[in-house]
């Protein structure tokens, strides 16, 4: 496991101190951070507590997703977007180890997903440098795979604008009207499912989701406001096992593909 935001702040400057006089300050290794936001309800899940912190083999969601950062050794740093006053996070939060405590750092939740990205990517900025990379991921996305993270890194760490975990629109798709009527059938050749975790460098996904906000545009993902920025993320083709729990029988299906892990 990779050290706590701030000692890792510290290790890299040794290092580009010992270096200077062979490398320029150019080439410094960028590092990698996750953001998870977790400050949602999951209204369609119909549970009395938040979903993040139902409980998936023997853990929360939220602990599950947390410890796929934990172990894996490209990840500097986690930020977690926490709504204020959360009683269940200060459970989970208490159950750390000190090394996983120091690993994490807390951001206030907002009252959209953008919102609570941008407050943790502004809290992250006081630590990491503006073009290290960003890998948001859902809370609700337990079963992400390391590899899904190894490819990732490996595909966008080379791009300007970075990218996102997607699957190809396997199933015939339909548009609909108000009345559930079918109007027409949608060419799926081009159409993707977007999943997460979505990388973008810093500052970039910083001042994208800044613009989006201040104009209304409420981005349901990173991608989005990347997009309106009138760049092209890259899409990078995950596994499928990599779900979004949102209803209650995802749960099941969660824990199947966490035993196949």
């Amino acid at each position: 496991m990779t050290n706590s935001i701030n000692s890792s702040e510290n290790s890299s400057s040794n290092t580009q101190e010992n270096s200077c006089n062979s490398t320029h300050k150019n080439s410094r290794k960028k590092r990698y951070w996750a953001v998870i936001p977790a400050a949602g309800v999951g209204k369609r899940m119909g549970s009395n507590i938040p979903k993040q912190y139902l409980q998936l083999a023997g853990k929360t969601i939220l602990e599950q997703t947390l410890s796929i950062f934990f172990q894996h050794p490209d990840i500097d740093g986690i930020v977690v977007a926490i709504t204020q006053g959360d009683p269940y996070w200060q459970d989970i939060h208490q159950s750390l180890s000190d090394t996983e405590a120091q690993f994490i750092t807390v951001a206030p939740g907002g009252s959209e997903r953008c919102h609570s990205v941008l407050n943790a990517l502004k809290t992250l900025s006081n630590h990491a440098s503006d073009d290290d990379w960003v890998l948001v991921h859902d809370a609700a996305r337990p079963c992400l795979k390391s590899s899904d993270i190894d490819r990732l890194i490996q595909q966008l760490s080379d791009t300007e604008n970075g990218g996102l975990l997607g699957l190809p629109m396997a199933d015939t798709v339909k548009r609909c009207n108000k009345n559930q009527e079918v109007i027409s059938t949608v060419d799926r050749s081009e159409l993707w499912r977007a999943l997460t975790p979505q990388m973008f460098p810093l500052t970039l996904l910083k001042d994208a989701l800044n613009t989006a906000i201040s104009s209304n545009a409420l981005v349901t993902d990173e991608a989005s406001a990347i997009e309106l920025q009138g760049l092209k993320p890259k899409m990078v083709e995950g596994h499928p096992g990599n779900i979004k729990i949102t209803h209650p029988g995802d749960l099941q299906l969660a824990e199947l593909f966490l035993s196949m892990k």
